[in-house]
């Protein structure tokens, strides 16, 4: 039997379809495939992308050097956090770059003055500068004024002349020696170090500071308002220097019987310019209270005391300051309120706690003014290197407590704390 086909179709022809729509099928899944692999190793940019077709894409990152120049301009400016922010991340990117570090480094040194917190941090940066090259100076600097400035001045001393070995004409090297050796009481070479900083560097800050600061110890008060007058003149963003200057005059003013309150006028307009740079600046309130408090403006004062505790309720020295404005307008109920919350904010000055019983006694509670007046005479003899009666703060106590044995019920003729006996030096062994 004769099998008849029609050549013209295909052999086949369903197995090759068959075959055929089994590729496309593997080809579309690996597609997919590659595509969702594309999207999951790329999903940051592709984000960005996204975002920035609809116009929300964040800003690039900037670079360390844009960082670093943002956070200069800051420092200038005086805007301390905001430059600690900006070198902070420049640090970050480039950990071995110590330009970056050393201005890091004084940004942080700057805040510590009212924030001590900070010496510990740059503490480590100046470490870390000096990790990074031993042999520039400017790692030793911001290490030895933050540890002098920490509380550890005669370690730091060994660390600057440490940088001197590398760069004996650095002269920041020379203002860490002289406020270190000034804090050890080794005034001639501090006078010595300081006046070597401004030879070297006539424009720097810093220099004129730790000049006058050296200048004061040794009771040259006139030649330290000079230097402290030209440190602000050379940076007059910088709150700092401000405040020493206003220091430095109401020193001349409890010193001037004549000229004092011209002094006092000069402090106020003096911390009034750092309200003009930084109107929310606690500090500067508090001085202004405590300047008018020292000529008897009780009553202003306690404004600026309070303008302080707005901007920063948890300001220990500010309550203590109010209560030192209320005792005496007789207003005792709140300078006891004023005296135990600065007591409760962890204060240790001896005014929140004598001053505090003193009201008590005002306010016939004997009672309480006899046991914290008694607490602050422990406190006060603890921290005294006077005798009693050579001591404003004790005197002031220990007629407290007399008159409280003089007026109070149940007290009379209690027994008045009596001062230590001071222990006998032994006799030197003989042949030692």
């Amino acid at each position: 039997m004769q099998i008849k086909r029609d050549y013209s179709k295909p052999l086949f022809r369903d197995n090759r379809r068959r075959h055929g729509t089994w590729r496309w099928i593997l080809l579309y899944i690996l597609g997919i495939a590659a595509f969702l692999f594309f999207v999951d190793s790329q999903f940051s940019q592709l984000q960005l992308m996204a975002l920035d077709m609809v116009g929300q894409a964040p800003p690039p990152t900037p670079y360390a050097s844009e960082l670093a120049t943002q956070g200069m301009d800051m420092f200038m400016s005086g805007d301390l956090q905001g430059a600690r922010s900006y070198f902070r991340r420049a640090v970050m990117q480039q950990p071995q770059n110590i330009d970056y570090l050393y201005e890091y480094g004084r940004v942080l040194l700057e805040i510590g003055v009212d924030e001590p917190q900070y010496f510990e941090e740059a503490i480590a940066i100046g470490e870390q500068a000096i990790t990074a090259n031993s042999t520039d100076p400017r790692g030793y600097v911001i290490k030895a004024r933050a540890i002098d400035l920490n509380g550890d001045p005669a370690n730091a001393v060994p660390i600057a002349q440490a940088g001197l070995q590398h760069n004996r004409d650095f002269a920041p090297l020379y203002v860490a020696l002289s406020s270190a050796y000034r804090q050890i009481d080794r005034y001639d070479v501090a006078l010595e170090s300081a006046e070597r900083a401004i030879e070297l560097d006539a424009l720097d800050p810093g220099a004129r500071r730790v000049y006058a600061l050296a200048l004061i110890w040794v009771g040259r008060y006139e030649e330290a308002l000079d230097q402290l007058e030209q440190a602000v003149a050379l940076n007059p963003n910088s709150a700092s220097p401000y405040f020493e200057l206003a220091s430095m005059y109401r020193t001349l003013a409890a010193r001037d019987l004549n000229g004092g309150l011209d002094y006092y006028a000069l402090a106020v307009a003096t911390y009034e310019q750092v309200l003009a740079l930084q109107p929310n600046n606690a500090k500067a309130y508090l001085r202004l209270c405590e300047t008018f408090t020292a000529i008897g403006e009780h009553r202003r004062g306690q404004g600026y005391c309070e303008d302080a505790l707005i901007i920063n309720e948890n300001y220990a020295q500010a309550w203590r300051a109010l209560g030192q404005t209320e005792y005496p307008q007789r207003n005792y109920e709140g300078a006891i309120d004023a005296f135990e919350t600065c007591v409760e904010l962890g204060s240790e000055e001896i005014e929140c706690y004598y001053l505090r019983g003193l009201s008590h006694y005002y306010l016939g509670q004997c009672e309480q003014a006899w046991d914290i007046l008694s607490e602050s005479l422990t406190r006060a003899r603890a921290v005294s290197f006077v005798p009693d009666d050579q001591n404003p703060v004790i005197i002031n106590i220990m007629s407290g407590l007399r008159l409280a044995t003089e007026n109070c019920e149940g007290y009379a003729g209690r027994a008045l704390p009596q001062p230590p006996t001071a222990t006998p030096i032994p006799p030197t062994p003989i042949g030692s």
